[in-house]
């Protein structure tokens, strides 16, 4: 009688159990860090994002854009570019470190934002590198923050280890914490340790300081390249004993993929932002020229911020359906490895740089002249940010029984549409970008309205793909009775078994 509420009774204990560790963790001061990472993957979304807004609002006259320009504007993207990804180098760092600390209490909740404090002075030491690239302050106090922020990390690491209650159960019941908190710290403080290096350079020979800054970004991959040739070398080794199994980076290590979807989202969501905003910044008339100009008609003014309007939803489409892409990615992606990561990373770099192509493609009505070269930014930026969004599905077909859910591996029912959908904004922004070449002008009208019609091609996808492979089903289809017919014509020649 009382076994089949067996079950329920367990539940029921494990539920009050589980909310009584709550309860007294919340006496304790202990909280669960969810809502303090998630607070701090939205800031450095943003922060990673907003870097951008110097390099767009380059005041550019019609008379000036000449090479000189080109190369100041090329200098100040691929500078853009190397900030982005150190940034992502911080996120990911917090990303290992929080994969450890498991609760936090007050003390980790406030050096957590002292450590969020400093990542939000990065921009404005950004605008300092790129408003006077020749003067060394700008990237000596990037730097400096850079340093502070690892500083900061390291005492969240001490501190964490001091309070081994604080950390991850199995990191809680190690016997050789003493090993791992030595090497969290190595790994936290090398990219620090470079910076300040990079800032005594910067002193008196600042392009070797942009050098050091850019080996943070790919150090652990430059290490893991030297491990791996130091096995071919040598031969392969024996682990130690008790070796660390938490906050490394290798390559096949999976990342939080709820934590890379979370970056994700905030960045694409403040690109959309940032879109709206230089609308309202740069596209409402002001009531003197609307009734002086116009004569007091609203829409006649509005009329003249067509082309504006029209680049808005353009790029708008655009920074959707790339989300959409990336949402359906990750939905059939079950881990995240290090690799996909750093393609992910390069992905958002580039869909960070959408308001550019935006903010190019809008002057198109102030610069007619430059319609062909404004046109192959934005379908370069196009082109990469997908381009890598697709590099992440065939990374990840390498190891698909590790990192695909069935259904989207080889053979699946998922992944001929998955390789189409991914595939679709590379080959329309290739396409674009030659048809540049071969064009005397590109009508910018053209472009924009493509951007929107992009949308309705998604729709129709799927049933193209499914339709295809009906077809192919039914060629297969018409091949078989035929084999069986042959094989019941040939039946009655043959012997019959006695």
């Amino acid at each position: 009688m009382s076994g089949p509420h067996t079950p329920e009774v367990a539940l029921s204990r494990q539920g009050d159990s589980s909310m009584g560790t709550r309860d007294e963790d919340a006496a304790d001061g202990i909280q669960h860090s969810h809502r303090m990472l998630s607070f701090s993957d939205a800031l450095l979304s943003i922060i990673a994002t907003v870097m951008i807004l110097p390099v767009t609002h380059t005041e550019i006259s019609p008379e000036q854009f000449d090479k000189s320009i080109q190369k100041l504007l090329a200098t100040r993207i691929a500078v853009y570019l190397m900030t982005f990804l150190i940034v992502t180098v911080a996120w990911a760092a917090h990303t290992r470190l929080f994969q450890v600390v498991g609760k936090i209490d007050d003390t980790l909740a406030l050096l957590n934002l002292a450590c969020m404090m400093t990542i939000t002075f990065l921009p404005f030491t950004f605008s300092l590198m790129v408003t006077f690239p020749e003067v060394p302050l700008g990237i000596f106090l990037f730097c400096m923050c850079v340093i502070a922020i690892g500083a900061v990390q390291a005492l969240i690491v001490v501190y964490a280890f001091h309070f081994p209650h604080l950390l991850n159960p199995q990191m809680e019941r190690s016997a050789h914490r003493g090993l791992y908190r030595r090497h969290i710290l190595g790994l936290v403080l090398r990219g620090p340790a470079l910076c300040f290096v990079a800032a005594g350079f910067s002193l008196f020979f600042y392009p070797l300081s942009y050098l050091l800054m850019a080996t943070v970004i790919f150090l652990p991959y430059v290490s893991k390249a030297f491990s791996w040739c130091k096995g071919r070398l040598v031969g392969p080794q024996e682990p130690p004993a008790h070796s660390v199994e938490f906050f490394t980076f290798d390559l096949h290590e999976p990342l939080s993929k709820e934590r890379v979807e979370a970056f994700s989202d905030g960045v694409y969501a403040i690109v959309a932002t940032l879109l709206i905003l230089d609308i309202c910044e740069d596209n409402v008339p002001d009531s003197k020229d609307v009734k002086e100009k116009f004569h007091g008609s609203l829409v006649a003014a509005l009329s003249v911020y067509g082309p504006h309007f029209l680049a808005y939803f353009g790029s708008f489409a655009t920074v959707g359906l790339l989300w959409f892409a990336h949402h359906s990615l990750f939905l059939h992606i079950r881990k995240a490895t290090p690799s996909m990561g750093l393609l992910n990373t390069l992905s958002l770099a580039f869909v960070g740089g959408l308001p550019l192509a935006y903010q190019q493609t809008s002057a198109f009505a102030r610069r007619p002249h430059d319609e062909l070269e404004s046109v192959r930014v934005s379908c370069a930026i196009i082109f990469f940010a997908s381009i890598f969004q697709f590099a992440i599905w065939t990374t990840a077909l390498l190891h698909e029984g590790e990192t695909l859910r069935p259904s989207a591996r080889f053979g699946g029912r998922e992944h001929a549409f998955m390789f189409a959908k991914l595939a679709l904004y590379p080959c329309a922004s290739l396409l674009a970008f030659a048809s540049t070449c071969f064009l005397s002008r590109f009508s910018t009208a053209i472009f924009h309205l493509t951007q929107i019609a992009v949308p309705f091609t998604f729709l129709l996808l799927r049933l193209l793909v499914r339709l295809a492979l009906a077809v192919l089903r039914a060629l297969r289809g018409l091949g078989r009775p035929a084999r069986r017919g042959e094989e019941d014509a040939r039946a009655p020649l043959l012997p019959s078994a006695c």
